[in-house]
């Protein structure tokens, strides 16, 4: 008995929804997309693919900003330098984690705690947590927005 595709589709939802809960899970482990893809079955090119057409960005972006978002909170604290922020999120390269906060963040790791520290620049506290998770969150691809055509205006 075949399925049919839109039960096909369905069954590859559930799928690439267990990888988003795996790296939701276990960000802070040392997790790469072929790990991933061994884990459903699939290649990691395949995984890739679908993951991005589900969720907008690839597994390994969406498991980065996991790793920034967590790492914003641990440098929100102030009690951690950011190599210790670094290795607690998963991260093994410490040049990388910068960059990828960076990007993500707009400043670099020691500066964002810098700020944080003094309380300026960045939510710190004076909205519940909820809130402040959601408004701070790590936005990949900020010149991704598609611009207006103004020949549309026309």
């Amino acid at each position: 008995m075949s399925t049919g595709p839109e039960e096909q589709r369905r069954h590859d939802l559930v799928l690439l929804r267990r990888v988003r809960d795996r790296i939701d899970r276990e960000y802070a482990r040392p997790l790469d997309v072929p790990a991933l893809a061994r884990g459903i079955n699939v290649s990691a090119g395949h995984l890739s693919r679908q993951f991005k057409l589900a969720f907008g960005e690839s597994p390994y972006s969406y498991l980065m900003t996991r790793r920034i978002e967590r790492a914003k909170a641990l440098l929100r604290r102030g009690d951690l330098s950011v190599t210790d922020v670094c290795f607690a999120v998963g991260c093994s390269s410490l040049g990388t984690f910068s960059t990828r906060f960076t990007e993500l963040v707009g400043v670099p790791p020691s500066v964002y705690r810098d700020r944080a520290a003094r309380g300026t620049g960045e939510l710190t506290g004076e909205l519940p947590s909820c809130v402040a998770k959601a408004v701070t969150r790590p936005v990949r691809n900020r010149s991704g927005i598609e611009k207006p055509d103004p020949a549309a205006r026309r």
